[in-house]
C-alpha cells in the first residue's frame, strides 16, 4: 500500500530521504523531482535490492517498490525494510 503524504513534495521528499539516510547500508543512485531510487546491499552476502518511490502529487501518494535483483525468495526482507521505512517516516510526510 503506497504511503500518503501531506506535505509538498520538495518537503516529503526529504523527510523520506531523512528517514531511509538512518537505515543501514542503502545508498540513493538516483533522483529527480518525484522520483528516488536507492539500492540496498545485504551484510553478508552483498546482495542488492533496489527500492524506487514514485511521488504522485495529484493523490499525494508516494508509489513504492522494493524487489531482489537476484533469486527467488528473500525471506520476507524486502517486505520488512518497507514496515521500517513507513515507521521511520510515520507523521513525517
Amino acid at each position: 500500500m503506497p504511503f500518503r503524504h501531506n506535505k509538498p513534495r520538495a518537503e516529503a521528499k526529504e523527510a523520506l530521504k531523512a528517514a531511509i539516510a538512518t537505515l543501514s547500508r542503502a545508498k540513493l543512485v538516483e533522483e529527480d523531482e518525484s522520483y528516488l531510487h536507492y539500492e540496498f546491499t545485504s551484510l553478508l552476502l552483498r546482495f542488492v535490492d533496489d527500492v524506487e518511490f514514485l511521488f504522485d502529487d495529484q493523490t499525494h501518494m508516494i508509489h513504492f517498490r522494493s524487489a531482489s535483483r537476484t533469486g527467488y525468495g528473500d525471506l520476507g526482507v524486502n517486505r520488512k525494510r518497507m514496515e521500517e521505512i513507513r515507521r521511520l517516516a510515520e507523521g513525517k510526510l
